[in-house]
């Protein structure tokens, strides 16, 4: 469908039965919007739990319908909205498309409503998503703008389109896109968007690498400024052949950047794409000491940032005191402690080989803490190319025997530790991670820095990601 004036698709979801698929974090503002528009909204999922319950019962007080404990496609439906997590093979969807209803997801109806006037900027990738959009935001505030981080962090992006109290709208959105949100995207046009980098991940849901790597590139639709990292070989793959060959193109890299890119010279963040005379001049944007923690894949998703900000015309001062002011977010290569002459880092965000990869070529000498559920991910290649780094692992977690047999492959000198125990131990008995970190203090040599980067997602033993990166920094201050 093409995108329709914001005023037409609203005026049309009156005469519309729409079905809102699923539950979960997207499901509830979508359906609320939906109902404020007049549509006549069911929502289905298929838990039937007291949390479920409890907002189906809201929803429900507030005009929608709600079918908890199975999925049919209801009746009579003429349009369905889906969490990004549904798989396009559940048996709703598949019925939807086998009877020619069409499938969108939040953020393709957040832009079919949008006002006319909202600039959106687009950050995908497999790694550094939410750290850019972070960024991004802090970089257009500086500015003077009116800016919102949403997608897959904060706001819920049908949220940010609708008017505050006093009827105002943000100028801009700083927009996370997921692989499957933007599988569900048909119509989505950015005034800028950027593919970080792309490496296996998701390949379940998407069926393999290519089809994940597409779903990326359609954030490069037509009239798109395109944002790519040079350095990843997808990122600018496909930004020529899916993007728009009558729009920019734009990069970046750790080095210096050529006519038309935005790099590093000595410590400088440098921009030679949105200056006057791109060939003779250039601009500084930021120092290294602006970013935080200043890591090679940091830098680089500021580069991104700086760019998307330059794309709308963001002064340079502002993109360094946006730099400056940006918090990064907890668990991403985050310094816990110096002890011994040894820093102990918590990256338990690298839940993939890929940002794992990238946390470890930060640092010259590291104990490696590993581990969890790879997902069907292949480590040798991590391995091979981090051997010289490492002083030693420690692993945990259901697949620590692929990570120690891919280290027995390709760096057999390195001294392994396997750890099993609970994750949360009764009273005075150690958690895993207190041995964990134990011996990695054992192995580790002054200088050195132990580095949980698990390349590796956390269910198997913890709640999430962000319980594994604190039980971890809470037995390095043990260890103090």
């Amino acid at each position: 469908m093409p995108h329709e004036n914001s005023a037409d698709f609203a005026t049309r979801l009156k005469d519309l039965r729409v079905c809102v698929a699923g539950l979960g974090v997207s499901g509830p503002p979508v359906a609320r919007a939906l109902l404020a528009r007049q549509a006549d909204v069911v929502v289905v999922d298929g838990r039937d739990d007291e949390a479920t319950r409890s907002v189906a019962a809201d929803l429900t007080a507030e005009g929608a319908e709600v079918v908890l404990g199975d999925t049919p496609l209801p009746r009579d439906c003429d349009l369905v909205v889906t969490s990004p997590g549904w798989r396009p093979d559940s048996p709703l969807l598949l019925r939807a498309a086998e009877a020619g209803i069409e499938v969108i997801g939040d953020v393709e109806l957040a832009w079919r409503l949008k006002p006319a006037d909202q600039v959106w900027l687009a950050i995908t990738g497999t790694n550094g998503k939410t750290t850019t959009v972070r960024m991004l935001e802090a970089v257009l505030r500086a500015d003077g703008r009116d800016a919102i981080a949403v997608g897959n962090v904060g706001t819920p992006i049908i949220d940010a389109v609708l008017p505050d109290a006093d009827g105002r709208y943000h100028d801009v959105l700083a927009v996370e896109l997921s692989s499957f949100q933007l599988h569900w995207s048909s119509s989505l046009r950015p005034h800028a968007a950027v593919v970080l980098n792309v490496a296996a991940d998701h390949l379940d849901w998407h069926g393999g690498l290519d089809p994940y790597a597409r779903a990326k590139g359609r954030v490069f639709a037509r009239g798109t400024m395109r944002v790519v990292n040079t350095a990843d070989a997808w990122s600018v793959r496909l930004a020529e052949e899916d993007g728009d060959p009558h729009t920019p193109l734009v990069g970046f890299r750790l080095d210096t950047p050529r006519a038309g890119e935005l790099g590093v010279v000595e410590d400088l963040l440098v921009d030679r794409a949105f200056v006057a005379d791109p060939v003779a001049s250039a601009e500084e944007l930021a120092t290294l000491a602006d970013v935080r923690p200043p890591a090679p894949h940091n830098v680089a998703n500021a580069l991104a940032a700086a760019a998307l900000a330059r794309s709308v015309g963001v002064a340079p001062a502002a993109v360094r005191a946006g730099l400056a002011a940006f918090e990064p977010e907890p668990h991403r290569i985050a310094h816990v402690a110096t002890v011994g002459g040894v820093d102990y880092v918590d990256d338990s965000k690298a839940t993939n080989p890929h940002a794992a990869a990238a946390s470890l070529n930060s640092y010259a000498s590291v104990v490696w803490v590993a581990g969890g559920l790879l997902k069907g991910a292949e480590v040798d290649e991590l391995v091979a190319a981090s051997a010289n780094r490492l002083r030693g692992a420690v692993l945990i977690g259901r697949d620590r025997d692929r990570i120690r047999e891919a280290l027995e492959r390709h760096a057999p000198d390195v001294p392994v530790v396997e750890v099993e125990g609970p994750a949360v131990a009764e009273p005075g008995h150690p958690t895993v991670m207190d041995t964990v970190v134990a011996e990695a203090a054992a192995l580790a040599e002054e200088g050195d820095t132990v580095l949980l980067a698990p390349a590796a997602a956390s269910m198997d033993m913890f709640t999430n990601y962000p319980e594994r990166g604190r039980f971890f920094a809470d037995a390095v201050r043990r260890l103090r």
